[in-house]
């Protein structure tokens, strides 16, 4: 289905539509949630649905792959060399303050969907992300198991995981610090062991 997205008009049906499905499915989880539910939500009717798109699975799907393009973007200004130079503890790594301040922006969609009720497979998305396009890159740097004290594998399925609860978390409590902030926390969670972060260990 395509649609003038320079109509004003149609772009605030479709953010209607989109806000009804993630306000819905906070409440009462996807599979119970129907188009009637969707359009009475949003106040209009099911024929207006259709017009943009095929069901709800259509609806969550290009919701979803908007919100994942825009982290594609981000990632594309990831280069591993710039977090290994990053000696600051002060100051967060740039591109953390860009990834935060992206989930910020559309905090309801990553709220739902990384919260008890939201999509399973989202949170499968979201570390195949992390995977693919930023811990990955790492691979450059590493030549050899010997240099490293555990199993490479087992390390990036720690910080993929680790990194996703602090997203989840930060989200969980509102947004309680600034993006920039908790760009900072995770940035120095990043530099330092968690025996470290926790002030256990200089």
């Amino acid at each position: 289905m395509t649609e003038n997205t320079n109509d004003p008009r149609i772009v605030r049906t479709m953010h209607m539509l989109r806000e009804a499905l993630l306000e819905l499915m906070e409440e009462q989880g996807f599979e119970r949630i129907t188009v009637k539910d969707i359009t009475s939500k949003a106040g209009l009717n099911r024929g207006t649905f259709y017009l943009h798109y095929a069901d709800k699975f259509d609806l969550l799907e290009r919701i979803t792959e908007e919100m994942m393009q825009g982290l594609r973007q981000i990632a594309q200004t990831f280069d591993p060399l710039d977090l290994v130079m990053h000696e600051s503890r002060d100051t967060p790594f740039p591109f953390t303050v860009r990834l935060f301040e992206y989930f910020g922006e559309h905090a309801r969609f990553f709220s739902v969907m990384l919260g008890p009720k939201g999509d399973p497979a989202f949170s499968v998305k979201f570390k195949e992300f992390m995977q693919i396009h930023l811990m990955d890159k790492f691979n450059e740097f590493h030549h050899s198991e010997d240099r490293v004290p555990v199993p490479w594998d087992y390390l990036m399925a720690y910080l993929i995981s680790a990194h996703l609860g602090i997203v989840q978390y930060w989200l969980e409590r509102g947004r309680d610090h600034t993006h920039w902030d908790v760009a900072l926390m995770f940035t120095r969670m990043t530099q330092l062991s968690p025996i470290q972060s926790a002030g256990l260990k200089k």
